[in-house]
């Protein structure tokens, strides 16, 4: 009787293993050790000072979770700072001058759900190279070996180059063991 109690605990734990190493959440081919545990000093922007507008009629309406004119901007700001208009960054969709190459590029045809079906193959590829079990407990980084197949040989490609004739900058030097 012992035996079989036993047997059915022993099963029991071996089916919980399994269930716990196939879960269906997104792998992670790439693991950092959260090293901290309060806020992210980055993350906080000051605020602008506050000032009295020239006139009340131009602030804008408020809006619950909109923003504020006191909020920091700091894309628009540096774009301000470089000499480029700061109102390009809120423009939608395709300017006059990128359509020649809008169609340029969309000339063998476009596929509308791109963005998804890349997703998606993504996803299949991260689940297919999520490392061996071993290596999942263990929470080792598998995302540079994964993507290896798809990384360019910054040396062989300038010797490409170099051979047809292109004149090329120069590369880093080869790091011993690449």
């Amino acid at each position: 009787m012992q035996m079989r109690v036993g047997k059915y605990i022993a099963l029991g734990i071996l089916v919980s293993f399994v269930a716990a190493c196939s879960s269906r959440e997104e792998p992670k081919l790439l693991n950092f050790p959260n090293s901290k545990t309060g806020p992210d000093e980055f993350a906080i922007l000051p605020t602008k000072p506050l000032q009295a507008p020239a006139s009340y009629a131009e602030l804008p309406t408020p809006t619950p979770g909109g923003s504020n004119i006191t909020d920091p901007t700091p894309d628009a700001d540096a774009v301000a700072a470089l000499g480029g208009k700061p109102s390009a960054l809120g423009a939608t969709g395709i300017r006059a001058g990128d359509q020649g190459l809008i169609n340029y590029a969309g000339r063998y045809g476009v596929a509308g759900n791109i963005r998804d079906q890349l997703a998606k193959e993504d996803l299949e590829f991260r689940r297919r190279n999520n490392g061996k079990l071993l290596e999942r407990l263990a929470k080792v980084n598998v995302y540079f070996e994964s993507y290896r197949i798809y990384s360019l040989d910054q040396h062989r490609e300038l010797a490409r180059w170099r051979r047809a004739g292109a004149r090329t900058p120069s590369a880093p030097p080869r790091v011993p063991g690449e």
